[in-house]
């Protein structure tokens, strides 16, 4: 088998296919998985086998769902604490892309329920699915027409929690209503600091998409999700024939399927929000040039008088340490972007952190 399973040798690919279970882009994927080991016949047999592995495994059930506290349009703010405290409310606020769950992934790897049983008043936003008449909301709208109108709502300024993506818009919505503290996680802010040639990858792959996704009126996650991909394929392919020597029901195996089904699970972006992000964000670097403005005002978190932290790695791929912004208190790590939040050493080196950080700052 040296041709990838396209159209005239699809049936090759029938065998390992579950319509269930990503990974998605399905044909994106495995002709990735032909390519990276055109060389290495055991590696493409263990990671197909490891794939339909993946595909069959039967899933444990989901934490249960914590009760809406507010919610703005299509979105929710879920409260995870609920006796009553006279503690800073904490809200943790998830990229916009792939679902919220990577805070709540499972009882054993929840960062939000883990702060919850510290002690702490803890929320999360649930950005929701777009609506056909989102199309239109940009990453500032995101910000002031959802994230804002739900803060608003809590008895008092909270503290806020951004990860990745999330911890831009918590910038954002620090600039309109001063929180009692600020923090983020493997955030983007500078984007002059991810490699030039990654940045100009990210660029060229927005140019080859936005066609189809203006007919579309929406990024469909496949788009992001190839561009995840592309940062590291080598390790996208052998983590599929790793886990296919994970024992059946095993902790590791368990964790696998956790964070693959919530990477390969999550809403399109709005259309606005996916050109902001690639043209203004990854284009310009319009945050870290501080050109951001919402309701004509600056985005700065760096400029914040309240307590900050920020939180990046030097081995994240994704969002490079060079990218984080640079707050009052600043940390620096060894672990991958989804492992600072549900790896194994996450409870001690970040969820522990994190948690004594609020508690100083009143949450």
């Amino acid at each position: 088998m040296d041709k990838p399973p396209t159209p005239q040798n699809a049936a090759l690919a029938r065998p390992v296919v579950a319509s269930q279970h990503g990974p998605r882009p399905l044909p994106l994927f495995l002709d990735l998985l032909w390519r990276e080991s055109r060389d290495d016949t055991e590696l493409r047999r263990s990671a197909l086998r490891g794939l339909r592995k993946y595909q069959e495994a039967a899933r444990p059930a989901p934490p249960p769902m914590p009760p809406i506290f507010a919610a703005a349009g299509n979105s929710r703010l879920l409260r995870f604490n609920s006796a009553a405290s006279n503690r800073a409310p904490v809200v943790f606020v998830p990229s916009l892309i792939n679902p919220p769950r990577v805070l709540d992934l499972s009882p054993e790897r929840s960062l939000v329920r883990a702060m919850a049983a510290a002690g702490h008043d803890a929320y999360l936003v649930d950005w929701g699915t777009p609506l056909d008449d989102d199309k239109g909301m940009d990453l500032t709208a995101h910000v002031a027409d959802r994230l804002a109108p739900m803060i608003a709502a809590l008895p008092q300024p909270p503290i806020l929690v951004g990860y990745c993506l999330g911890g831009t818009l918590v910038a954002g919505a620090a600039a309109l209503s001063p929180p009692r503290a600020l923090a983020t996680i493997a955030t983007p802010w500078h984007f002059d600091g991810f490699p030039e040639q990654e940045r100009a990858d990210i660029v060229a792959l927005w140019t080859r998409s936005q066609g189809t996704c203006v007919q579309m009126g929406y990024v469909p996650m496949e788009v992001l999700q190839s561009g995840f991909w592309s940062l590291d394929p080598a390790r996208t392919i052998r983590k599929y024939a790793a886990f296919l020597d994970m024992p059946p029901g095993s902790d590791k195996e368990l964790a696998f399927l956790a964070v693959e089904d919530w990477a390969n699970e999550g809403p399109p972006l709005t259309l606005a929000a996916g050109q902001q992000l690639f043209e203004q964000f990854y284009g310009a670097n319009q945050t870290g040039e501080k050109r951001w403005r919402i309701d004509g005002r600056v985005v700065d978190p760096e400029a914040l008088a309240c307590p900050t932290l920020s939180i990046a790695s030097l081995t994240d791929k994704i969002v490079p340490a060079a990218a984080s912004p640079r707050l009052a208190e600043h940390r620096e790590l060894a672990l991958g972007h989804v492992g600072m939040i549900v790896g194994s050493q996450a409870p001690h080196d970040v969820w522990m952190i994190l948690s004594d950080w609020l508690s100083t700052h009143g949450g």
